[in-house]
């Protein structure tokens, strides 16, 4: 007689939190995109000078990314429910000041409350996930759904702000937010459970300021470099002083008595293939957007708004490639699982240079941009699954901290890159430098897979 493992099945209550964190990291999702199409028409509106209109975007990816890892461990140590909270209440409270906004000073400080939101709430949210499902089939499932929900949001960003833009302000791309906002507030308390150490230990205030001003260095440099090249004197000097002060946080982490980030943390294999994993997948599928963004608008004469319907393919192939995570995992691992998906989406990736000026190519982009998008979906929850194994619940917000800087600095950074390639050598050199970018980290991770 043969017994059986009965599935795993979810409690209500799970569907519960799942329901309320996902909806929480679709908004945040959306936020990262929403602007973008409607950029010249805030300009015009508040009068950006054509040189400032960027910082819409930089002020909110600067915070966004430099305080993820720290809010990540305040989530640990004072309480992941309170800081979801708290950054969700701001995210409300600073949409309110952007849609209100009648200068490009009010403006710009909306936008860097907003990414100090997404910094406290995204590591808050992922922290509460994986404490509320155990390792096994239901975190994969629950982190499948939230990468597809996520990777769908940046996509329906783009619509969304075209179909806003059109019909109603530029300024409903904020107010939109507000009522998701306090409709998570109110509910949330009745959903989540707090969750933090009995013994809380000291603050690491040295590794807290060196990581936090290197990461924003860090971001501030790419960010500088994708506007002037990478010889700008302040961008690179930016770069340094980052990577100067992230050596400077590693020295202090040795030995501090309760580091931000515990090295024996860092040293474990599956964080740092996790996390390089992550960077690439993030790097790889945000830049080649802003590629096919020009491809699309500069070569095929598309609109903003018909752009971003064009993306809604992708979008689906993201959703299809969350739902079959959990799947692969269970059948190839999370490493199988890296290197499929990689795999999948560098071939998709390369087939894109074969695109031409004719319109009948846009079979080509729709074709392979859905199973590029299956493939980096695979890669991304793998990579979540990877970084935030192993590790108790105690380090839960400072492992899903390093996971969202990780992804943080990927979008960041892989957009200066290409648009640095696309300038020295054209859109085609750069879709190809994006495939084999895929596809080197993909021989990194079977290399390793043989050791």
């Amino acid at each position: 007689m043969t017994m059986t493992t009965p599935a795993v099945r979810m409690t209500g209550r799970q569907r519960l939190v799942l329901v309320l964190l996902l909806g929480s990291q679709f908004m945040l999702a959306v936020d990262f995109s929403v602007l973008n199409v409607a950029l010249p028409v805030i300009g015009a509106g508040l009068g950006f000078g054509p040189a400032d209109l960027q910082w819409v975007a930089t002020a909110f990816a600067l915070p966004a990314a430099g305080f993820t890892l720290l809010f990540g461990r305040i989530a640990d140590l004072y309480g992941r429910r309170r800081l979801f909270l708290a950054g969700m209440a701001l995210l409300g409270l600073s949409s309110l000041a952007g849609g209100l906004a009648t200068s490009p000073g009010l403006l710009l400080a909306a936008r860097v409350a907003q990414g100090l939101a997404t910094a406290a709430v995204t590591p808050a949210a992922l922290s509460l996930l994986t404490t509320s499902f155990g390792e096994g089939p239901l975190r994969a499932r629950a982190l499948g759904l939230n990468g597809a929900l996520m990777s769908a949001g940046f996509t329906s960003g783009a619509i969304l702000g075209g179909l806003l833009t059109d019909l109603l302000s530029w300024r409903w791309a904020f107010f939109v937010n507000v009522p998701v906002a306090l409709a998570v507030v109110a509910a949330a308390p009745a959903v989540l459970s707090e969750s933090r150490p009995a013994a809380r230990p000291r603050m690491d205030l040295p590794g807290a300021v060196t990581v936090t001003a290197g990461l924003l260095a860090l971001v501030f440099g790419l960010t500088r470099a994708g506007e002037h090249g990478f010889a700008d004197p302040l961008g690179l000097l930016s770069l340094l002083a980052g990577a100067l002060l992230l050596v400077v946080f590693w020295y202090a982490e040795r030995r501090a008595s309760a580091p931000l980030v515990p090295v024996s943390i860092l040293a474990r294999s599956t964080v740092r293939r996790g996390n390089l994993a992550g960077l690439v997948a993030f790097a790889t599928e945000t830049s080649l957007v802003f590629l096919m963004t020009l491809y699309l608008q500069k070569v095929l004469g598309y609109s903003p708004l018909q752009t971003g319907l064009a993306f809604g393919v992708l979008g689906l192939g993201t959703i299809l490639g969350g739902t079959l995570a959990p799947r692969v995992l269970a059948r190839l691992g999370d490493r199988g699982t890296l290197v499929i998906g990689f795999l999948v989406q560098a071939a998709a990736t390369a087939s894109l240079a074969l695109l031409g000026a004719d319109p009948g190519w846009i079979w080509l982009l729709l074709a392979a941009t859905f199973v590029g998008g299956v493939g980096n979906m695979l890669a991304i929850v793998a990579f979540m699954v990877t970084a935030t194994s192993g590790l108790p619940d105690s380090e839960q917000g400072l492992a899903t901290g390093l996971a969202t800087m990780t992804q943080q600095i990927g979008i960041t950074m892989g957009i200066p890159v290409m648009s640095a390639v696309v300038v020295l050598n054209g859109l085609t050199t750069a879709v190809l430098v994006n495939a084999a970018l895929v596809l080197l980290i993909t021989l990194v991770l079977r290399r390793g897979a043989h050791r």
